[in-house]
């Protein structure tokens, strides 16, 4: 289970970051930055833990008292536009990093001072952030302000695919969230790629290529 260890050995605040996303073919990659308020560590629920390990409606109860004051979040996302330009990756990072001025400047706003270091989940860093930052693998199932991050970004992103799974039933997202399941794709086989795919995955690209070839034959 995560704790407040890797927090409590960082001088002045900590923020921590993770993102929901970067696999599916469809829909955007979610990024939360989270500043957990250290005057308020004895309240937070006992079950904070990597998002993939909550069940959905725990994990929405779970978000809702994180984004709640006095702890502070910054959540975004970015569609396939930005990822089918930059790359999933790279658009990840620089969301992180914007996701990372955005709370410390509610934190500002609020008359937060001091430094302030941030923890990442993952091997690689943004390299336009705006404070000293940590690299950490397993980050979600290590830092509580990671954790916390992931099931806001988690819980986040459900939401937003839930809402285009309205408009684009066929694919399946509110079950499948974009990701490349066999009923996914048995979808895409059927129906043809949307505008909410990204095409430059492999699996979307190489639909798309067949299906060009197709029609010029």
């Amino acid at each position: 289970m995560p704790d407040l260890s890797l927090e409590n050995s960082c001088q002045g605040h900590v923020i921590g970051i993770d993102e929901a996303g970067r696999g599916p073919w469809a829909g955007p990659v979610t990024i939360t930055a989270l500043w957990l308020n250290p005057h308020a560590y004895d309240s937070l629920p006992d079950d904070i833990n990597d998002s993939k390990k909550i069940k959905p409606d725990r994990r929405a109860c779970l978000a809702s008292v994180l984004q709640m004051p006095p702890h502070l979040s910054c959540t975004m996302s970015k569609d396939v536009h930005d990822i089918d330009q930059h790359g999933v990756v790279q658009t990840t990072l620089m969301a992180m990093a914007e996701a990372a001025k955005g709370v410390i400047d509610l934190m500002a706003k609020a008359g937060i001072d001091g430094p302030t270091h941030v923890l990442i989940d993952g091997p690689l860093l943004p390299k336009q952030m705006p404070c000293p930052s940590t690299a950490v693998i397993r980050g979600d199932s290590r830092s509580l302000s990671i954790a916390g991050a992931s099931i806001i970004a988690k819980h986040s992103r459900d939401v937003i695919m839930q809402g285009l799974d309205l408009d684009w039933p066929k694919y399946g997202w509110r079950q499948n969230k974009g990701y490349g399941t066999r009923q996914h794709q048995q979808a895409l086989a059927s129906y043809g790629v949307s505008p909410h795919h990204r095409r430059s995955f492999a699996p979307i690209k190489r639909l798309m290529a067949t299906s060009l070839g197709d029609h010029k034959a």
